[in-house]
């Protein structure tokens, strides 16, 4: 994958809003990896700021419909890991003065 369809996916997820934190994905630094594949298939790698979070299924469902409008993304998989574990550390600059995080 090219790094401009890289960027245009990262751009796309950064349109999904955590509903909890009010801020997206990417920024929050839940999005590890992204990759596609000869198929057309996007391989989500992300992370939730917690296991038990019960908005997980509405985050999968809006970065599914995100990438939907990208001409290359025929499929997309979200594969929620648990391992790095995600912290405050792993959020933008962005993330941390909009939630006030020091």
């Amino acid at each position: 994958m090219d790094e401009a369809l890289k960027e245009n996916i990262y751009g796309a997820l950064e349109q999904v809003i955590d509903p909890e934190l009010g801020i997206d994905i990417v920024n929050l630094g839940l999005v590890y990896d992204v990759d596609l594949d000869e198929s057309g298939t996007a391989k989500i790698t992300m992370t939730l700021t917690s296991m038990g979070c019960p908005l997980a299924p509405v985050i999968v469902d809006q970065v599914t419909a995100a990438l939907a409008d990208i001409p290359e993304v025929k499929q997309t998989e979200v594969d929620i890991v648990w391992t790095p574990p995600w912290t405050k550390d792993k959020m933008s600059r962005y993330a941390k003065i909009a939630l006030g995080v020091t």
